[in-house]
């Protein structure tokens, strides 16, 4: 008895421990690849705290693997646009100034079910009322509500009846690199991004964030120098 417990609390303490280590996420907000690794851990603590026969090392072995292989796979996902696309895919537009896109939502295996249990859950019931919608790559869905749409305040009485106007902004730079699609969406073409970047003495490498909004604005931020 005294063994399990012991075995129960060191286990307990190295899969915290491993949990902090890859990152502060719920169950939820987890990507594919960061589930997938939780699951493996949990199935291979619970063997190990079962099996009170087996070595201890036999168990603990596979756990810290898997998590130094998480830690990595993240490091050079930061580091490459392309790898992190493959691992945790993109986020995908479903819902354009209230038009569902049927074609992404086949792809991505998304039943209209799905669609409007997600709806409901941002307190909207109609798709028509839905400026903007975004599968994220955990899965969840980010909806940006017409204005029109939305209960009133100050802002939205003073907003432009031009739906065009009321868009929400799209990021068209991602650390360095230039989103093609989203600036494609934008209506602006790259040496729109090279003169805003030139404005503020940057170039598009040293731009870690820019959002481009529908009247022609934007938000740069640079990148800051590496410790």
């Amino acid at each position: 008895m005294l063994v399990t417990f012991l075995r129960t609390l060191i286990l307990y303490l190295i899969v915290v421990f491993g949990i902090r280590l890859m990152g502060k996420r719920q169950i939820g907000e987890l990507q594919p690849s960061e589930l997938v690794i939780t699951i493996l851990i949990s199935n291979i603590a619970t063997l190990t705290i079962e099996q009170s026969d087996s070595p201890m090392f036999a168990g603990l072995l596979p756990i810290l693997a898997l998590m130094c292989f998480e830690v990595m796979t993240s490091y050079f996902c930061m580091k490459n646009k392309k790898l992190r696309r493959i691992i945790s895919g993109k986020p995908i537009i479903i819902i354009q100034n209230g038009k569902i896109d049927q074609r992404e939502m086949q792809e991505l295996r998304f039943s209209a079910d799905d669609l409007m249990s997600q709806l409901r859950q941002n307190s909207i019931f109609r798709v028509q009322e839905v400026d903007f919608a975004v599968v994220e790559t955990n899965g969840k869905l980010s909806v940006y509500q017409k204005y029109a749409s939305r209960p009133v305040t100050p802002q939205t009485l003073s907003m432009p009846d031009d739906p065009q106007q009321n868009a929400p902004p799209l990021t068209v730079v991602c650390e360095g690199a230039v989103l093609d699609d989203n600036l494609r969406r934008s209506g602006k073409d790259l040496n729109w991004v090279e003169k805003k970047a030139a404005a503020q003495k940057l170039r598009i490498p040293d731009i870690y964030l820019m959002l481009a909004g529908p009247d022609g604005t934007c938000d740069i931020i640079a990148k800051e120098p590496k410790r």
